[in-house]
């Protein structure tokens, strides 16, 4: 095949037309998968080979516009959006090589985290830590420095051990800790701006089962056993709901023990997600409910409940509905004053007949320390919090108010962002919180010097570009 420097313009149309879609095609207009933000880019294709990638960047070069990567757009903000060039990675999802013999797997970035258990289990191998979803793609894992829970286990990104990016210049690199490896360290949480991710090489391990308790425990007995709570199992994790003063307890092992899921038909289908749905919906009109819908949910899934499965699915949990969600990574050592200060400050919206009614849970998870330059765990050991408001049948709610004044508090306690979820920091915010925050510019202006790959995502965040066009609401869904 002929470089694409060397094609005419004219042929360049001809052969990205297959994978060009048109206007018609409702895929051309991306929307996430929360509904909270959309775009209209000016072109999107769907590439479903290396070649072709190749070809939408050099069109890109001589037409002097951007191109984003998107996968099937989970990021609840902006992150995905662009009004130039999309370029939608869900065909290049083939999993090239499984090797069970040194645990690892060698995939293209757009394969799903759901296709890629699938076929590790064929080869009786597992990932070694998931996050709560696994409809995202695993380039989209990556570039956000996604995490799963457990006090010893790290980001995502950390597992991974190679990458074959496809640089602005049209060139392709395989870049790890050994090769080019200022450009991996940025690469594995790059927000999709050194390149694009062709090519996974990840880390893996035999398949496992996990052992998963959960139980409802008082506030104030979590708060106060917290260091022995979060260090009793493998893999912890917390829902407070404040409204109930309670918190249920998720508490993971790994176990050699037959399958058992959890049988809740109840909770989880029927009451779990209609009716509650429709109570979320009643207080969209009628905000005074929603602590009683809280401690409804609570009286729901009281009982202690034991199940054993693959890993998997036990890490992953049921999101329910679309939803405005915001999650921020604090020091470990900082989780008790935070969470009693959220506390306190849930309480006095609580008590204010005019105050916020939010909804629930609050969810609160750990990872170790690592040395990816943009992790939000970069150094230290973490705690992530997070809270949601929910779009009840897709309908917006209010929440700006309420995620405001979480992050204010976030914020006093050294609060890092998570990078797929919206925030309002910019790079001289982000440089006090990230000591490679500079090593990362100096890598972008290196291998993109046009900045090809900055959305207006990245020029807003990581360039601090002040117009309009990059302002944090423009791909904002009003509807």
């Amino acid at each position: 095949m002929a470089s694409p420097s060397l094609l005419p313009l004219d042929t360049l149309h001809t052969l990205l037309r297959p994978v060009t879609l048109t206007p018609a095609d409702p895929r051309s207009r991306f929307i996430n998968w929360g509904l909270s933000f959309e775009c209209t880019p000016l072109a999107v294709f769907e590439p479903e080979t290396e070649y072709q990638c190749e070809l939408i960047l050099e069109l890109a070069r001589r037409q002097g516009k951007t191109v984003r990567a998107a996968g099937v757009g989970h990021s609840p903000s902006d992150l995905a959006c662009t009004t130039e060039f999309m370029l939608r990675t869900e065909k290049l999802n083939k999993i090239i090589e499984i090797n069970a013999d040194k645990n690892y797997v060698l995939a293209q970035g757009g394969v799903t985290l759901n296709d890629l258990h699938a076929a590790l289990a064929q080869h009786n191998l597992a990932m070694l830590n998931v996050g709560s979803i696994s409809d995202q793609t695993l380039a989209g894992v990556v570039t956000t420095a996604t995490h799963g829970t457990g006090m010893d286990f790290k980001v995502i990104s950390t597992h991974v051990l190679s990458l074959t990016l496809l640089l602005a210049d049209g060139h392709k690199v395989r870049c790890s800790r050994q090769d080019h490896p200022d450009l991996f360290t940025a690469s594995l949480c790059s927000l999709g701006s050194t390149g694009l991710i062709l090519q996974i090489q990840l880390e893996v391990g035999p398949a496992f089962r996990l052992k998963e308790t959960q139980e409802c425990l008082p506030f104030d007995d979590v708060a106060r056993n917290l260091d022995t709570i979060s260090r009793a199992s493998e893999h912890v994790r917390l829902w407070w709901f404040p409204q109930a003063d309670t918190v249920r307890v998720s508490s993971a092992d790994r176990t050699n023990e037959p399958r058992k899921p959890y049988a809740t038909f109840l909770w989880h289908s029927l009451v779990g997600f209609h009716l509650v749905q429709l109570l979320l919906f009643f207080g969209r009109y009628l905000p005074s409910i929603n602590p009683y819908i809280c401690q409804f949910c609570v009286w729901l899934d009281r009982a202690k409940a034991v199940a054993v499965d693959d890993s998997w699915r036990v890490f992953n949990i049921d999101c329910k509905y679309p939803q405005y969600t915001t999650e921020w990574a604090i020091p470990y050592e900082q989780t008790s004053s935070c969470i009693q200060e959220l506390r306190q400050w849930l309480q006095q919206e609580h008590d204010d007949p005019n105050g916020l009614r939010p909804h629930f849970p609050v969810e609160v998870r750990f990872s170790d320390t690592d040395d990816v330059w943009l992790s939000p765990s970069f150094g230290r050991k973490t705690t992530w919090i997070g809270i949601v408001q929910y779009k009840p049948y897709g309908l917006n709610m209010p929440y700006r108010k309420l995620f405001e004044r979480f992050e204010q508090i976030l914020a006093r306690h050294e609060g890092r962002p998570h990078w797929a979820k919206s925030h309002p920091l910019r790079p001289d915010d982000l440089r006090k919180l990230y000591p490679r925050f500079d090593d990362f510019v100096r890598v972008l202006n290196e291998v993109d010097p046009r900045g090809i790959f900055r959305n207006e995502y990245v020029q807003r965040h990581i360039f601090d570009k002040p117009d309009v066009a990059f302002e944090e609401r423009i791909f904002k869904r009003l509807r």
